[in-house]
């Protein structure tokens, strides 16, 4: 473990309840993964179906529709197709995503010193975010086209259990472009994501103890703040729905064994624009609100626990 020094000039490690030690870190690094696997694992059903519809929206027309649609070909299973890449690929980018969030916003802010963090802490928080997405999608993108592949492939033709799917995307691997085939479209799915998402959970947190919670943030109780947490990570995660919808249709359509050997430009046009923003869009933004504010919760209540303080508003 690393204990910091008290600083002999102004440190942005300094600024928070606790040091962030390394000790710090790797516990963020933790909270993350917790917040991020287990929270996208429980929305498998709605990511199953939001899949489908946005390779098949022909089919799949509507939350309802297409969930009754998969229960009848498939059964109940069918609602429940890759929760194993899925819970093991989000902990790895949650992981990666929080943890990393706060060494590089750490390192930006002393990079800039006092008066230009001060100045300028939206662009701290972008250029954080999208540092660590960079490297949380790497850790992902194998394990995202497997889930994809997964959920959209029809039943019967290609493995289910986790196993035997990373198995066949390996061994396929001029169909399939495994392991990092969609890395491209999904750091552009991810990093406008992520930048949307702490950017305006930070934003939305400071406007509650400026607006609302005027006193100063540590004479609240816990499970005032962790409201504060989980209504700003739930605003926050909408607007990151919106902002990403696009490319995450191109993730999804990439894994449709009709586009196999297609560009991401030949898919985006034939698909059009209009159809990659909307399709499945209602669903996806019910998905990531409750996904992103449970998200911040769980991160927030594990730093809680571990005495390290709640997110933002500082």
């Amino acid at each position: 473990m690393t204990h910091l020094q008290p600083p002999v000039k102004w440190d942005a490690r300094y600024l928070g309840p606790v040091p962030h030690d390394t000790s710090y870190y790797a516990k963020c690094m933790l909270g993350g993964a917790l917040a991020c696997g287990f929270t996208h694992a429980g929305i498998t059903p709605l990511d199953v179906t939001k899949c489908n519809m946005q390779v098949n929206p022909g089919k799949y027309n509507g939350l309802g529709a297409g969930l009754k649609t998969i229960v009848a070909e498939e059964g109940q299973a069918g609602l429940w197709k890759g929760v194993g890449p899925t819970f093991v690929g989000y902990s790895l980018q949650g992981m990666f995503k929080y943890g990393l969030y706060e060494v590089f916003k750490d390192a930006y802010m002393n990079l800039a010193g006092e008066e230009t963090s001060a100045k300028y802490k939206p662009a701290i928080w972008l250029a954080g975010s999208a540092s660590a997405e960079v490297f949380a999608d790497i850790a992902l993108c194998p394990l995202e086209m497997t889930k994809v592949r997964i959920q959209t492939s029809p039943a019967g033709t290609f493995p289910v259990p986790f196993g035997q799917a990373l198995r066949a995307m390996s061994a396929n691997k001029l169909e399939t472009k495994y392991p990092f085939g969609s890395l491209v479209p999904l750091w552009s799915r991810q990093i406008p994501y992520t930048m949307a998402k702490f950017f305006f959970f930070e934003y939305i947190v400071s406007l509650f103890y400026k607006h609302v919670f005027t006193a100063p943030k540590d004479t609240y109780g816990k499970g005032t703040q962790l409201g504060v947490t989980f209504a700003s990570g739930y605003l926050a995660g909408v607007v990151c729905a919106i902002v990403s919808h696009p490319a995450d249709s191109l993730v999804s359509l990439m894994g449709k064994s009709a586009n196999k050997g297609k560009s991401v430009g030949q898919i985006a046009s034939e698909t059009g624009i209009v159809n990659l923003a909307t399709k499945g869009l209602g669903t996806r933004i019910l998905m990531i609100g409750t996904l992103t504010g449970f998200q911040w919760w769980i991160y927030d209540s594990f730093k809680a626990v571990m005495g390290m303080g709640t997110s933002g508003g500082k």
